[in-house]
C-alpha cells in the first residue's frame, strides 16, 4: 500500500506547489511513518519525450517486431501506470505554466494511459490530493480569468478519467514579493498561502486517517 508523490516544478528548492505538498506528505507520514513512499518528479527528472509515441507504437506492433525503442517505451508506459495503480495513496504537485500543465504534466498523462487497458480507472476510489499553485491571478473578475487550463483539465483526468477520490489545493499569487510589478499584491499573496498551508495540513491529516481506516 504505498503513497506516490509526483512532482512536476521546474522551480526547485523554491517551487510554492512541493513546498504545500510537503506539508500533505508530512502529516501524513507523521501519522504512518512505515508509508512506502514512492516519488516520481517529473521537472527534475522528466520522462523521455518520445516514450509516449513509442509506447503507442508499441502497442499496434506484434512483439517480436517491436524496435527496442517501442519495448522502452511500453516499458516506462506500464511502470507510470503501475505506480498510479498500486497506490493508496496519492500527493500531486502540479503547478500551471504558461496557461495550462507543463509538457512533463502531459507526457506522464500520455504514458499512463498507454501503459494500461483502454479506459482503465487507474486510481478508482484512491484518496488524492492536488496541490496547484499560479504566480497570478485566475479567478472571476480578474484580466486572466479562464486563462487557468491546468486545474480543469487535472480534474478531468484524475478524477472523471482515473476515478480518484480528488481533493484540490490551490494557491494564487506565487510571484507575489517576487516580482516588483506584483508588490501591490503581497499581503493579499501572503494570506492565500496561509490558507493554502492550512488547507494542506488538513488534506494531509485526512490522507492519514483514511490510511488508518
Amino acid at each position: 500500500m504505498t503513497v506516490l508523490r509526483v512532482d512536476a516544478t521546474i522551480q526547485g528548492d523554491r517551487s510554492a506547489s512541493s513546498e504545500l505538498a510537503d506539508v500533505v506528505l508530512d502529516h501524513l507520514v507523521a501519522a504512518h511513518p512505515d508509508a512506502p513512499v514512492v516519488r516520481r518528479h517529473l521537472g527534475r527528472d522528466p520522462l523521455p519525450a518520445d516514450a509516449w509515441a513509442a509506447a503507442v507504437a508499441a502497442g499496434a506492433t506484434p512483439e517480436a517486431e517491436r524496435t527496442d525503442l517501442q519495448r522502452q517505451g511500453l516499458a516506462t508506459a506500464h511502470q507510470v501506470a503501475g505506480e498510479l495503480q498500486e497506490a493508496s495513496s496519492v500527493v500531486l504537485a502540479m503547478p500551471l505554466y504558461n496557461w495550462g500543465v507543463s509538457q512533463h504534466v502531459k507526457t506522464w498523462v500520455d504514458l499512463a494511459i498507454a501503459g494500461a487497458p483502454y479506459g482503465a480507472r487507474l486510481l478508482e476510489g484512491t484518496p488524492t490530493v492536488l496541490v496547484t499553485t499560479r504566480g497570478g491571478a485566475y479567478g472571476e473578475g480578474t484580466p486572466r480569468h479562464g486563462w487557468d487550463h491546468n486545474t480543469d483539465y487535472l480534474r478531468r483526468v484524475l478524477a472523471e478519467v482515473w476515478g480518484a477520490d480528488l481533493t484540490v489545493i490551490e494557491r494564487e499569487l506565487t510571484l507575489a514579493g517576487v516580482n516588483p510589478a506584483m508588490d501591490a499584491f503581497i499581503e493579499a499573496g501572503a494570506l492565500l498561502h496561509k490558507q493554502a498551508r492550512e488547507a494542506a495540513a488538513e488534506a494531509g491529516a485526512a490522507l492519514a486517517a483514511r490510511r488508518a481506516a
